[in-house]
This record gives C-alpha cells, sequence and structure tokens, in this order.
C-alpha cells in the first residue's frame, strides 16, 4: 500500500523504517517543520495542505497531537503492525495504532485508534490500551491492565496485573506501578509515586 507519513522526526523516521519492512510503499513525509528536503530519501511534501486524501500514517510522538490531525485530515488509517511483532489471534488492533517491532500482544489485547505500542514493550493477556496511548519501549502491561486515552507508559516501566493508567496520566520510565493511577497523574519511581 502506499501511503504518507505525517510527521519527519524522530518518531516519524521510526515509522518509516516499520512500515517498510511491513510492505508498506511510503512515497513521502508531511511536515512543515522539516528541516531537510528529503529524510530517509524520501522528499518532504510539505504541511498537511499537501495531503491528497489517500492512507495517512500519523507519526506524531504527541498523543494528543496523532488524535487531533486523525479528525483534521479525516482520512484512511491503515494499521502498522511491523512483522517481528508477536501477536495473539485474539488481539484486536485498532485503526492508525502502530506496533513497533518486537513488541508481545497477548491474547485478547485491545488496542486502541491511534495507539503507539513501542519497540520490545510487552501487552499481555486482556489488556486495554485506550485511543491515543502510548505504551514506551520495553515496557511491561501484565494481564488485565487498562491504559486511558492518550495515557503514556514510560520505556521500561512494568504495571501490575489488572490495574487502571488514568487518561492524560504519565507513568515515568523505569517505574514498578503497583496500584491504579488517576487520571491525568504523573508517577515515577519503584514504586511509583505521584510527582505532581
Amino acid at each position: 500500500m502506499v501511503i504518507l507519513i505525517l510527521g519527519a522526526g524522530g518518531h516519524g523516521r521510526a515509522v518509516c523504517e516499520a512500515a517498510r519492512d511491513a510492505g508498506f510503499a511510503p512515497r513521502g513525509f508531511l511536515d512543515a517543520r522539516a528541516p531537510l528536503p528529503e529524510v530517509l530519501g524520501l522528499p518532504v511534501l510539505g504541511d498537511e495542505a499537501a495531503h491528497d486524501g489517500g492512507p495517512l500514517l500519523i507519526a506524531l510522538g504527541g498523543n494528543a497531537l496523532r488524535l487531533e490531525a486523525a479528525r483534521r485530515l479525516a482520512c484512511p488509517l491503515p494499521v502498522l503492525l511491523h512483522p517481528s511483532v508477536i501477536r495473539a489471534r485474539s488481539a484486536e488492533v485498532a485503526e492508525g495504532a502502530v506496533i513497533m517491532p518486537r513488541a508481545v500482544l497477548g491474547a485478547l489485547a485491545r488496542i486502541g485508534r491511534l495507539a503507539l505500542i513501542n519497540t520490545g514493550a510487552i501487552i499481555e493477556h486482556d489488556v486495554v490500551v485506550e485511543a491515543g496511548a502510548h505504551v514506551g519501549p520495553g515496557a511491561i502491561l501484565c494481564g488485565g491492565v487498562r491504559v486511558g486515552m492518550r495515557a503514556v507508559v514510560g520505556a521500561g516501566a512494568v504495571v501490575g496485573p489488572n490495574l487502571s493508567i488514568g487518561a492524560d496520566a504519565v507513568v515515568g520510565a523505569g517505574a514498578a506501578v503497583l496500584a491504579d493511577v488517576p487520571p491525568g497523574a504523573v508517577v515515577a519511581g519503584v514504586p511509583a509515586r505521584p510527582l505532581n
């Protein structure tokens, strides 16, 4: 499938490489702030106005930014599932979600629209990752965890079984989450404690 990629920064470059591995044919980037006219051998075609309505991978690092861009552009949002991902047959992945290399999606896991599951993250059985959320590289979500809309689980964090990470919450890198995290809270440490 021929696609465009929205965002030519670090995350956009990683998404481009993963998309190529997954058999997509990226034809360029959309990014008004790209410092170079070409990225990874592909042209930067301009800002969102250059979008032709075709399939788009939204590669913006900000969770709310991804959701807002999808609302503005109203176009097909393919799923990017890197070929090295281990995915249970019963795991569900919604439109626009990006699942990066070596991630694991367990039985009955549900990944929401435009969610980002980063490199090597483990999403165990019955986990729900809601729309626009980001699970960082190497993070582990034990069985039954729920991650709310636009929440961030940082790199290497571990969230214990059946816990809830509220909408817009942030779990710091390397944290060990042993209790529910309220919406909008910022937690870090071992065990994770509120920072705000």
